[in-house]
């Protein structure tokens, strides 16, 4: 209980967060979500469209992707706590549209002081990350997914986890059948960190 107090008053806190530029073009922080004892924790990269509207973590396209994958490996979303390595939607208004922009170092590094307090409640948590963009956030260097992906990793505060591709990579596929080999792998890289985090569990 106190766990679950503790996240939902940094979330109070991060709500008024103004310690980079991108809280003036988002509607809201969008804070993590998902049980305080959970042994899995999320990283993406940043709220998109639907998650800044709504205020929650994956719950546009890449959010719904993610869910299918978790379903696939025989786990529920609301088992695993997922969040975001930047809390504010980046973007640049086309028309009636919000493209979504990159965030840059600075902006990675400034949020990382909410991703630290965060994931220091949820210590025993075993973190993958999503994307090169939370694994640059947690590890606080340039992460090579194209040799990182998929094996255990250590992070920079030395807690274990692991690098998969984000599912928004999936969505831009323009062919099914790269979009389907894509999925395979993901859910393949998310039923080794089940594994991964069952292991470190046991030690």
């Amino acid at each position: 209980m106190a766990t679950a107090m503790r996240l939902s008053e940094l979330a109070a806190e991060a709500a008024h967060c103004t310690r980079c530029p991108l809280y003036r073009d988002a509607i809201q922080t969008v804070f993590g979500e998902g049980p305080a004892a959970s042994s899995l924790v999320m990283v993406g990269e940043q709220p998109g469209d639907s998650e800044d509207k709504l205020g929650r973590p994956f719950v546009g396209p890449a959010g719904k992707l993610l869910d299918r994958a978790l379903n696939e490996i025989g786990l529920d979303r609301s088992s695993v706590y997922v969040t975001n390595a930047v809390k504010h939607f980046k973007n640049e208004p086309r028309g009636k549209r919000r493209l979504h922009k990159r965030p840059n170092r600075e902006e990675i590094v400034a949020c990382r002081w909410w991703l630290d307090r965060e994931l220091a409640v949820l210590k025993h948590s075993f973190v993958v990350a999503l994307g090169a963009t939370a694994a640059f956030a947690l590890m606080g260097r340039s992460v090579v997914l194209a040799r990182e992906r998929g094996r255990l990793l250590h992070w920079a505060d030395g807690r274990a986890g692991l690098a998969t591709i984000h599912p928004s990579a999936i969505l831009r596929m323009r062919e099914e059948p790269e979009r389907q080999a894509a999925f395979r792998g993901f859910a393949d890289d998310l039923r080794e960190a089940v594994r991964l985090a069952a292991a470190e569990a046991v030690h």
